[in-house]
């Protein structure tokens, strides 16, 4: 199609709960515009959006996928994303580029918990929202219940635009509120379907007709001019009507309800078209923020600026090599564009510009301010990263990453597979920003961090896919503490004679208790000579390797102050080594005497939940050993908790959370402090750490 302007761009998001309907509904909005001649299906693991074995496995979205089509000379850029909670991730980058969000509600299931989350999300960051209530043609469906849900969960602004005619099997087409027409639909040939207008049935015209007053009075509301015409009886137009509801929408005062049927097609072209009379182009959506220096301006969205986009997504395919969704924030792109990478300081040429529809790409000759382009083989860039002209290194601000709910550890199940593990790990984390890795060094773990149980097999079934590494799984190791309760002190001798020069050293060592959190202290009390100067050092480190190597439990020691005050040397047989290995020996021998105390990392932990699950949470914090801090009323009905807990307690919250509360509840944890380990415990760890 010829170059279009950034006017004639709508960039949309379905969001909602998982098996809410999602990509079903994008799948038949791409056939009723003409962007495919067949309709997929999710339970044949045909859909363009759900593309990744993971994804056709399972029946759900991962990560949010881009399937644009056109529509009346305007393209839609139709963003998938995933409602399951392991992948909200996804889910709030797609929504930070989009300019409307579509929240899908099942009208058989209702409301339900990433419905919720999906409306916060988009509520913080200000983007418009329409709500479609999908799957009125299964068992149990009612529009007239969902949207009673809808209406308690979200509040005020909520209007319906269309009534469904028809439930459940027998849905056949939807009444337009803002020209009293209705559409019906000849299901018996299959989709696409187009609906045919005609007269609003018998027995729902009363109900229409309050219904379409009350719609009526909402939109001009917004505009003194109709406001005045309506109260003087005048008749408001459908296109009036229609420019002010988009106005709302866009201002974020008005949220339209529509109502269709993915799977059968019904009311899916209205809603394509709505789409695009009811998004915000470009144009008028939230201007682009940038940073240099530390200063904030905004960019417009400009076909004639100075090039500028952000990595919206990277694509990593073993053959093919990296691929990058971009969005264009300004500026007109063409191949061979060079942009520089401001967080790597290196440059980037655009070699090939594409449109992504699921996993294809088509070349093509530009792309304008407001689109999105799949760029291949940017050598350094990553998602999150800004693109931009060397001369204004300027930075787009990215959507931050949640903490890991869940951390595993894993291990290699072979040599060939520890060789390749970390670079495959690496890869991984390229796509998927929910995903984190770290090496915990004292245990030799690798560690991964996830959102939930469903993103770690995810995660472990792409690792032996795309790269050929199997792992097996273990709990990460807690790193539990020692420290004393009472000072102590002891000798420590190393004598050894092998022939020629042998080894001697002996030093007396005192340690005292310190406060928590203050680590490790180290004074040199000897006089007169006993211990050379030279050999201080020595005795230090060994302290230190000793309190590394673990006390009387077997865990690393701290908070506690060394003094050396004494000792004995050799003239010929004492060395560093020596003095080293006898330090290591007092040091053993005073933890012992000191009153050794295990300790336990502690965790803040803030957990957000609807008011009347709070006793739920409280109760079952409380029997992980959690110390209750605080709670505190949010603004949206929500009750944040937070509460001392030990880690090692935590394991598997972000799991036994979501069962709590079906899902609604939210969690954080980060380090506090430590604290010693209940008596009636200790054995237990002190047991494992030797095995």
């Amino acid at each position: 199609m010829a170059q279009l302007a950034p006017s004639d761009i709508r960039n949309v998001v379905l969001v909602g709960h998982h098996a809410a309907g999602k990509t079903t509904l994008a799948e038949a909005l791409l056939l009723a515009s003409g962007a495919l001649g067949r309709q997929g299906a999710v339970e044949k693991g045909t859909t363009v959006c759900d593309f990744d074995p993971e994804e056709t496995s399972r029946q759900l979205s991962v990560s949010f996928a881009i399937a644009p089509f056109v529509l009346d000379g305007v393209k839609v850029n139709l963003l998938d994303a995933p409602g399951y909670a392991d992948f909200a991730t996804d889910m709030r980058d797609a929504l930070c580029l989009a300019d409307l969000a579509v929240v899908v509600v099942s009208a058989s299931d209702g409301v339900q918990a990433q419905t919720e989350d999906a409306w916060r999300m988009a509520a913080e960051i200000g983007l418009p929202r329409v709500v479609v209530i999908d799957k009125l043609d299964r068992e149990r469906a009612d529009f007239d219940r969902t949207l009673a849900e809808v209406r308690a969960a979200f509040g005020a602004g909520i209007a319906p635009v269309e009534l469904p005619i028809g439930s459940e099997s027998g849905f056949r087409g939807v009444i337009d509120l803002l020209d009293d027409r209705a559409t019906l639909y000849d299901t018996a040939g299959g989709p696409p379907l187009r609906g045919t207008e005609g007269p609003i049935p018998d027995d729902l015209a009363l109900t229409e007709h309050s219904v379409h007053e009350q719609l009526v009075e909402g939109i001009v509301v917004g505009d003194d001019d109709l406001m005045a015409r309506y109260l003087d009886g005048e008749s408001i137009t459908r296109d009036e009507l229609e420019t002010t509801l988009a106005s709302g929408v866009a201002a974020g005062t008005v949220f339209p309800v529509l109502c269709c049927a993915g799977a059968t097609g019904v009311g899916v072209d209205r809603l394509a078209r709505l789409l695009v009379e009811l998004c915000p182009s470009p144009t008028r959506g939230r201007p682009a923020r940038v940073s240099a220096g530390g200063v904030e301006t905004e960019v417009p969205c400009d076909p004639a600026g100075p090039p500028l986009l952000v990595v919206a997504k990277t694509l990593s395919d073993q053959h093919s090599g990296r691929l990058s969704l971009c969005k264009v924030l300004s500026g007109t792109l063409t191949p061979d564009t060079v942009l520089t990478n401001p967080r790597t300081h290196s440059d980037e040429r655009l070699h090939v510009l594409a449109t992504l529809r699921g996993h294809e790409t088509s070349p093509i000759d530009a792309a304008v301010a407001g689109d999105f382009v799949a760029i291949p083989r940017l050598t350094t860039s990553l998602t999150g990263d800004t693109l931009a002209p060397k001369d204004k290194p300027v930075t787009v601000a990215f959507p931050g990453v949640d903490p890991p709910a869940l951390s595993v550890a894993v291990v290699p199940a072979s040599r060939a597979d520890e060789d390749k593990l970390m670079s495959a790990l690496q890869r991984l984390c390229e796509e998927d920003r929910g995903l984190s890795v770290t090496r915990n060094d004292e245990a030799h773990q690798t560690v991964l961090g996830v959102s939930g149980e469903v993103h770690l097999a995810v995660t472990l079934e792409r690792l032996s896919r795309k790269f050929g590494v199997t792992v097996q799984r273990e709990e990460v190791a807690i790193p539990y503490r020692e420290t004393i309760s009472k000072p102590a002190n002891a000798e420590g001798k190393h004598k050894k004679q092998s022939g020629g020069h042998g080894q001697f050293g002996v030093c007396h060592l005192r340690i005292e208790p310190l406060g928590r959190g203050e680590g490790f202290e180290f004074h040199d009390a000897v006089v007169g000579g006993a211990i050379p100067r030279q050999y201080i050092p020595a005795v230090e480190k060994g302290v230190i390797e000793a309190m590394a190597k673990g006390g009387a439990y077997g865990y690393p020691v701290v908070d506690v102050s060394v003094t050396v005050d004494d000792g004995k040397f050799h003239p010929v047989d004492s060395s560093e080594l020596s003095f080293k290995t006898a330090a290591a020996l007092a040091f053993r021998e005073a933890i012992a005497a000191g009153g050794p105390v295990l300790l336990e990392p502690v965790s803040k932990v803030t957990v957000t939940v609807p008011a009347d699950l709070q006793g739920d949470v409280l109760g079952d914090l409380n029997s992980r050993r959690g110390r209750i801090i605080g709670t505190e009323a949010g603004s949206d009905g929500q009750q944040e908790v937070t509460a001392m807990v030990p880690t090692a307690e935590l394991a598997r919250y972000a799991i036994d959370l979501r069962a709590i509360t079906g899902g609604r509840g939210r969690f954080r944890a980060e380090h506090d402090h430590y604290d010693p380990v209940p008596e009636h415990l200790v054995a237990g760890l002190a047991k494992a750490a030797t095995e």
